[in-house]
């Protein structure tokens, strides 16, 4: 193999490193802050400077689809660690819509920012559908004799994500405490 080619590969990797530091880093500020936090805010977070933010995702728009694709990709990928490595199914789910509902805090703010694109919008929705609806019915399915029967993953998943609603606008309001009592209340008594 070519040294040029060896280099290449290793600056592939080294990008695509770098890419998912920024993502995270995005994803955190973006949590903390709102879609519009300043660049150099992330930068700061990503311990990059602003040039290569932009030299990633020129546009804020680039930067904010590219964040919800990390975030759908990475609660998709969570549900069979978590199913795996949990003490048990229930747990595994409980996790997982913690890490869901990190997400929907997070979506709020960027379907905001991304409304002004209907089609683009509607195909991130379908992405993020396809993605995880399959993920939450595996959680669910697992632990079926933990859990009260019925339940189905877009109806779970649309009412964490509507109890989420207004946790970016509102300090006082604590979502993350509401979805925890729905999940404790899926429980078989």
């Amino acid at each position: 193999m070519a040294d040029e080619e060896k280099s290449t590969r290793t600056k592939r990797a080294d990008a695509r490193r770098n890419e998912k530091a920024l993502l995270d880093a995005a994803a955190a500020v973006f949590v903390r802050a709102g879609v519009d936090a300043p660049v150099r805010d992330i930068a700061a977070e990503a311990g990059v400077g602003v040039g290569t933010i932009y030299r990633h995702f020129p546009t804020r728009a680039d930067l904010i689809i590219a964040v919800y694709r990390h975030q759908v990709e990475a609660c998709a990928v969570a549900g069979p660690g978590l199913l795996a490595n949990s003490a048990s199914p229930y747990q595994a789910l409980r996790k997982w819509i913690e890490l869901f509902v990190d997400f929907l805090v997070t979506k709020h703010g960027l379907a905001g920012m991304l409304q002004s694109d209907e089609a683009g919008f509607q195909s991130l929705h379908a992405y993020f559908l396809d993605r995880l609806v399959p993920v939450c019915t595996q959680l669910l399915d697992a632990a079926a004799s933990e859990i009260r029967p019925g339940i189905e993953a877009y109806a779970l998943m649309r009412g964490v994500g509507n109890l989420c609603i207004g946790a970016e606008s509102d300090p006082r309001y604590d979502a993350r405490r509401l979805v925890d009592l729905l999940i404790a209340g899926l429980r078989r008594t």
